[in-house]
């Protein structure tokens, strides 16, 4: 099974967020530019954790201990979320390693009672995180005027 493909995937992702940052200010994470929704910090913060999120539930983690690992974290600060970002996506690529291509075939049902193949979830992070990154793209160009002027593709 190839998942390094689906990686550097996610690793491209996670760069064009590093250099989106170099351009925002410690006030910038304070912006919410919808009543309601998340902040621009509260966004980056959940990028930060994405990966070894999705992963923990990938690997059947209920319900309450995924509220665990997301209250056992906190990136309040540019510097803590980009270290966040590198870290997790470090974690869950050494995680992937260590899998068979059998282990990658094998089932696993979200807390929510969603089932895919741990390659499914793994195309599921790399959806999610795009997601995320076009929100947080969009939530500078449209409401703070902002454009990154970085491409988001390869």
């Amino acid at each position: 099974m190839n998942y390094n493909s689906v990686l550097h995937q996610i690793e491209m992702a996670i760069d064009t967020i590093l250099k989106i940052m170099d351009q925002l200010t410690e006030e910038d994470l304070q912006k919410r530019p919808t009543n309601n929704k998340h902040s621009i910090g509260e966004l980056l913060e959940h990028l930060a954790v994405l990966c070894e999120a999705d992963w923990h539930i990938a690997n059947g983690a209920t319900q309450e201990e995924m509220q665990n690992f997301y209250y056992s974290i906190s990136y309040k600060t540019l510097h803590d979320i980009r270290l966040g970002l590198q870290h997790h996506f470090q974690q869950i690529k050494r995680n992937c390693e260590y899998l068979s291509d059998e282990d990658w075939l094998q089932p696993a049902t979200s807390y929510w009672g969603v089932t895919y193949t741990r390659y499914e979830w793994l195309l599921e992070t790399l959806g999610h995180f795009y997601h995320h990154r076009g929100q947080l793209h969009a939530m500078l160009v449209h409401c703070l005027n902002k454009d990154p002027g970085i491409p988001m593709f390869e």
